[in-house]
């Protein structure tokens, strides 16, 4: 019997109840301490939610397709520290970039080949290259932890952008988190991801192509980790790359797994 006045809890999803205990630490924060709702100290909160979401988008994507990339956090700080570097000792901004870019789209190949075509399980796949990654990048081609960006670059322009008082970085999250949505949703491909996350044999057996679209998944993660890498170097007018060895990666994927996101793969969004 159904009591009158009384919510039906079963009907919560995990987003609606996470929403929920949210929205309940949000004013328990705001009451318990003092500061917390100073502009400030919420700006400072908004931006660092924005760049540990858009990582979580990158990793969303590989975890539906039924892999981890652990070489996320790596990629993200070590391309821009190197990006950095490149710039302060003199290389013109566009070689720079394309020497980045084109590292951590290699990096991203590396991963979902090995993954796909080499069958090395993902988890070491990459937690190796993360490892390579950092200790390449941190030995032979930056000299000091924390990089910090040019004065008057384009990048510490960045961080200084706001609309209607709200940080650029907010605005690069939803761009990014809508566009992920309709690739996922409304695109062929972004069904062949869930298809090969659900059962890969079974999208394999009616022609889906499950290895192609696996590489892309890595590519899709590394080139977000790049991004979200320029976003945290916009705001603090730096780059800091004792961050790889934080608690960062475990975040994102928690943020992913919360979110909605099944480590067993194929479903999510």
């Amino acid at each position: 019997m159904n009591t009158i006045g009384w919510p039906n809890f079963r009907s919560l999803n995990q987003e609606g109840i996470v929403f929920a205990i949210a929205v309940v630490l949000f004013v328990a924060a705001a009451i318990g301490l003092p500061g917390f709702i100073d502009p400030n100290n919420l700006v400072a909160i908004v931006r660092s939610v924005s760049v540990l979401g858009i990582l979580a988008l990158g990793m969303a994507v590989v975890i539906i397709g039924r892999g981890i990339d652990l070489s996320a956090v790596a990629i993200m700080a070590m391309s821009v520290a190197w990006y950095l570097q490149l710039l302060n000792s003199g290389t013109p901004d566009g070689l720079a970039f394309a020497y980045v870019l084109a590292g951590v789209l290699a990096i991203g190949l590396l991963n979902g080949f090995l993954v796909a075509y080499a069958d090395v399980p993902a988890i070491f796949v990459t937690l190796a290259t993360g490892s390579f990654v950092f200790g390449y990048v941190r030995s032979q081609l930056i000299t000091q932890d924390a990089v910090p960006v040019p004065q008057g670059h384009w990048v510490e322009l960045l961080g200084g952008l706001r609309f209607l008082d709200i940080p650029v970085e907010v605005f690069v999250f939803a761009g990014l988190a809508f566009l992920f949505f309709l690739f996922l949703r409304y695109t062929k491909w972004g069904r062949y991801i869930y298809f090969a996350g659900d059962n890969p044999v079974a999208a394999r057996n009616i022609g889906i192509p499950v290895r192609p679209m696996l590489v892309l998944r890595y590519v899709l993660s590394a080139f977000v980790a790049l991004v979200a890498g320029l976003l945290t170097a916009a705001s603090l007018h730096s780059i800091n790359t004792r961050v790889v060895n934080s608690t960062l990666l475990y975040d994102i994927v928690l943020v992913a797994v919360i979110g909605g996101i099944g480590l067993s793969g194929g479903r999510g969004g």
